[in-house]
């Protein structure tokens, strides 16, 4: 409501004005019909607070992923071919961070898109191939965490450094499919409703955004999720079988710990993740105005935020790794 009433004000002045205002005026419409007039929807202090938000992300998961980088460099004896898709899910999180969550805070700054078309795409691109290359990072590490409890190396996707390679690969090669279409014939990218960011469009409601949007949920999302839990779930159903057996404080103890750091895991999964998929599909499928620009913002954020816990709770507190860091030995390093 508010970008139509925006454009007819633009309209009403352009025909007040000279040639020259006008032409002016008309590059001014065309450019806020794309991508900034719904910026004025969430008020200036909101776009203060993303942007502090934005801003935070930035800073931490910058860091944070950073100093992993670091760490594998200066410690080759950690880069194990597991360890292999630790580094890859730091290295697509600390490119999320410089490559699209900057973006977004400098155009929150402003509150309105900076960067135009083509910066809406690329944003865009970013977001989408980055997130799902951390999603699938992540399921795949869930998978390679079960075999090693189960003892079962010839089924590890991880067993070799050449194995562990393809598999860096294939995450990257499975994303790409998903991110590529909306650039050419499935779906596409624009501008989001609060203006200062831009994603897959998800209007107007045709068939093809329709297919794209219902297959990326399934595929990038649900399946990493199911794939997560089950592997999980399965650890611990088996540590409990072991706790069982021998119930001794020290093996009551491991359990704990491990209880903790499934919880926490999979915790993280829905409160970064799935919020974000079911406000996409409300907007979707749902009636119009029913996600208002402050409630779709949110999701967003807390997907972003994904880049500062996946490095402390997949790398920092990796036992290996905070040996050699001279970190503290958290409950989570169990495993």
């Amino acid at each position: 409501m508010r970008l139509e009433l925006a454009i007819q004000d633009l309209k009403l002045s352009n025909q007040s004005q000279d040639p020259g205002a006008k032409e002016g005026h008309l590059e001014v419409l065309l450019d806020c019909s794309l991508l900034a007039c719904v910026a004025g929807s969430l008020g200036r202090i909101w776009h203060l607070a993303v942007a502090v938000s934005l801003g935070g992300i930035l800073l931490l998961g910058g860091l944070n992923n950073l100093l992993v980088l670091l760490l594998f460099a200066k410690f080759p004896v950690i880069r194990t071919p597991l360890n292999l898709l630790l580094l890859n899910l730091s290295l697509s999180d600390l490119l999320a961070c410089l490559l699209g969550t900057s973006f977004g805070f400098a155009s929150s700054l402003r509150g309105r898109w900076l960067f135009g078309e083509a910066g809406c795409r690329w944003y865009g691109v970013a977001n989408v191939l980055f997130g799902i290359v951390s999603l699938v990072s992540l399921s795949i590490l869930s998978y390679e965490r079960y075999m090693t409890v189960l003892r079962k190396p010839s089924k590890s996707m991880t067993s070799s450094y050449s194995r562990s390679f393809l598999c860096i690969g294939g995450t990257w090669l499975y994303s790409l499919s998903w991110t590529l279409p909306p650039l050419f014939i499935w779906s596409s990218f624009g501008p989001q409703k609060p203006g200062e960011s831009c994603s897959v469009t998800w209007f107007p409601k045709t068939a093809s955004n329709f297919s794209y949007i219902i297959c990326l949920f399934i595929f990038c999302l649900i399946f990493p999720l199911v794939a997560l839990t089950y592997c999980y779930g399965r650890i611990l159903q088996i540590i409990r079988k072991q706790a069982s057996r021998f119930p001794v404080k020290a093996v009551q103890r491991r359990e704990q710990r491990i209880l903790f750091m499934v919880v926490t895991m999979v915790t993280c999964y829905f409160l970064c993740w799935v919020p974000y998929g079911i406000v996409v599909l409300i907007t979707v499928f749902g009636k119009p105005g029913t996600v208002t620009p402050l409630i779709s913002i949110v999701p967003s954020i807390l997907a972003k935020a994904s880049t500062i816990v996946n490095p402390i709770l997949y790398v920092l507190l990796n036992k290996q790794v905070s040996t050699f860091a001279g970190c503290h030995h958290g409950p989570l390093s169990q495993l």
